[in-house]
């Protein structure tokens, strides 16, 4: 059991009999939520963590086969849901979590009560005129050889490319201290885990209730995308989000909480 919760430095706050779990995005940790948990603390019993490779979680077990796909952290998902005995988790993803997230609903639908997924992409890399996801498959390749060559460039190429709110400068800064913070190796391999993943055909197989919500520009998931998973996922909801950026939690976070709100009320 508490090898579960040492492992994804598992926190659990809050008050109500309802469970929400937040699951962060890449390059991120838990700490990325911490102007929207307050908000729901008086009415929900909160569940934080961090992926493994991430934060404070237990590098040791940080498993490279395991996490070469995102089922490994979907995996880790329903672990941390037995050992807390959590029933009916509305799960909160931001990015690739929100992936992960419906993978592990689709393993097992009973576990989850609603899904809620801000900035996801079933798939990040286009495909000649029958999808666009936002990134040519060379433009990846070459972001994996900067991560390679220089960490540190890309963290500062990548901050305020993912954050894209210049007027807040703080934001973009702390977005590249967490990059900057994570073990290059392993977030070298959740960056190809989660830029060369493909589950467009998942989203037909969810059961789930989901609220998808767009922001209305980023850089990092295009407009026709969020689009793209309300069309493919029958029971869900799209919010199209005023704010900007690949990071609304931090960017616009009482946006944010409103939006979650309305779809959970």
């Amino acid at each position: 059991m508490s090898n579960v919760l040492v492992r994804n430095h598992v926190r659990v706050l809050g008050e109500g009999d309802k469970t929400i779990l937040f699951a962060h995005g890449f390059g991120c940790d838990q700490n990325m939520w911490r102007l929207i948990t307050p908000f729901f603390e008086k009415n929900y019993q909160i569940v934080l963590f961090d992926h493994v490779g991430s934060g404070n979680s237990d590098l040791a077990a940080y498993d490279f086969q395991k996490y070469s796909t995102l089922h490994g952290y979907a995996q880790d998902v329903l672990e941390i849901i037995d050992v807390l005995k959590l029933k009916d988790v509305i799960f909160v993803g931001h990015s690739v979590s929100s992936m992960i997230g419906m993978l592990a609903s689709i393993e097992r639908p009973e576990s989850f009560h609603k899904l809620v997924m801000i900035g996801p992409s079933p798939r990040y890399i286009n495909e000649g005129d029958t999808y666009h996801g936002g990134f040519e498959k060379s433009d990846v390749l070459e972001l994996f050889t900067m991560m390679e060559m220089n960490y540190l460039s890309w963290a500062s190429f990548m901050a305020p490319l993912g954050m894209n709110n210049p007027e807040a400068p703080a934001l973009t800064t702390e977005l590249e201290n967490s990059f900057t913070r994570s073990n290059p190796l392993i977030t070298r391999q959740f960056a190809e885990t989660t830029f060369l993943s493909d589950h467009r055909v998942d989203l037909g197989k969810t059961k789930v209730p989901a609220l998808i919500m767009q922001c209305s520009d980023d850089s990092i998931v295009p407009l026709v995308v969020g689009n793209y998973l309300h069309e493919h996922m029958k029971n869900s909801t799209l919010y199209l989000m005023e704010a900007k950026g690949h990071y609304p939690h931090l960017s616009h976070p009482q946006e944010t909480i409103n939006c979650i709100n309305d779809f959970l009320t």
